[in-house]
């Protein structure tokens, strides 16, 4: 599947979802570029606790997120720095935690909106996150919100952690995703919402092949091809 013009698809929604796959898989259909725009909240938050910046300094936040690089591979996807052992610290829960504490401020936003939209280039971009839809790309041609309930979310990130940790609780695991939805939805700047125009996916009791079918033949029905 091609495209002859520019475009740009988002796809919003909470953790645990499967966002992440989703994307990944059609932006490798459509040979496209993907950002996973919660990477570079996480980069952010990884490099003030290793530089010591108090998570409530807004201003400091604000400007390692301003001097953070970012750059593509190859294949588009973002590329993040550093060594495979620092790559795995940026998935670690504690960077999650402080991630979402650090996009609650104005300024660090600001600083990576400029570098998400700057992200947006030929051939295409499939954009993944809280906001792409409603705040980065407001005018995407094609926008999706894809959600699931919380017990089987909570069963995802479950799985994925107790790999790496093996002292983590499902209990414990759902209590954070309550959490994270509470501060991702309730935040006064740039919540997590379903922008009006995008179109719900529920991937509950389904796996991402059959989600990602379900995307692509909404493109191909709105004549992406």
């Amino acid at each position: 599947m091609s495209n002859s013009t520019f475009s740009v698809i988002t796809l919003d929604g909470p953790a645990g979802a499967g966002k992440g796959t989703v994307a990944s898989l059609v932006a490798n259909k459509l040979g496209w570029r993907l950002l996973d725009s919660g990477i570079l909240y996480r980069l952010t938050a990884l490099a003030a606790m290793r530089q010591g910046v108090p998570l409530d300094d807004e201003a400091s936040l604000a400007d390692l997120a301003e001097h953070m690089p970012v750059d593509f591979t190859p294949s588009g996807r973002v590329m993040i720095p550093g060594t495979d052992e620092e790559q795995s610290q940026i998935r670690a829960e504690q960077v999650g935690k402080n991630a979402a504490l650090v996009a609650k401020l104005p300024q660090v936003r600001q600083a990576l909106l400029l570098k998400q939209r700057g992200c947006a280039a030929a051939p295409g971009l499939v954009a993944e996150g809280r906001d792409m839809g409603t705040v980065v790309f407001p005018g995407a041609r094609f926008k999706f919100f894809l959600t699931a309930n919380v017990e089987e979310r909570a069963q995802r990130r479950y799985l994925q952690l107790r790999n790496s940790d093996a002292a983590v609780s499902l209990g414990r695991v759902l209590a954070d995703l309550v959490e994270r939805d509470e501060q991702d939805s309730s935040r006064s700047l740039a919540p997590l919402r379903q922008a009006s125009d995008a179109v719900l996916l529920d991937s509950t009791g389904r796996s991402a092949d059959q989600v990602v079918e379900q995307l692509m033949g909404f493109l191909r029905d709105q004549g992406l091809e």
